[in-house]
């Protein structure tokens, strides 16, 4: 697990207070990749794996975290990409997701969705501390 005292990557926005960014991926790897960039950018991952897991953690009572930002992994198994991008985007939660960089349909299904922006695996596997420092900072 990355550090979470260490300085954010040349180019990355540190976050300037206790923000919560939820992770919503079922392949662990890339869990565990974007919630590493989260820290490294100065926020806090919370990783959900399904979407009523989403749902919960969105919902604000008992416990919820209100609006947080989102990542949504949208070549899952276990959740519909696009529904969950449309559920977050509509609880007021600000929604990034990552997808194959050839499912141009799916990408673009996702911005519909809510999504302000769809990131390939490719360009966050490459730079994911300062892209998503870039879009928590904006």
């Amino acid at each position: 697990m990355a550090d979470a005292t260490r300085a954010a990557p040349t180019g990355a926005a540190p976050a300037t207070d206790a923000r919560t960014v939820a992770i919503l991926a079922d392949d662990l790897i890339w869990a565990t990749r974007l919630a590493d960039a989260i820290r490294a950018a100065g926020a806090s991952p919370r990783i959900v794996r399904r979407l009523a897991d989403l749902e919960t953690l969105l919902g604000g009572a008992s416990g919820g975290v209100g609006s947080p930002e989102v990542i949504v992994d949208l070549t899952a198994r276990a959740y519909d990409g696009v529904a969950a991008v449309r559920f977050a985007s509509g609880t007021g939660a600000r929604v990034v997701a990552v997808g194959q960089h050839d499912d141009k349909e799916l990408r673009q299904a996702a911005t519909e969705a809510g999504a302000s922006r769809v990131f390939t695996y490719r360009a966050l596997f490459e730079d994911a501390p300062r892209l998503l420092g870039r879009w928590l900072a904006g």
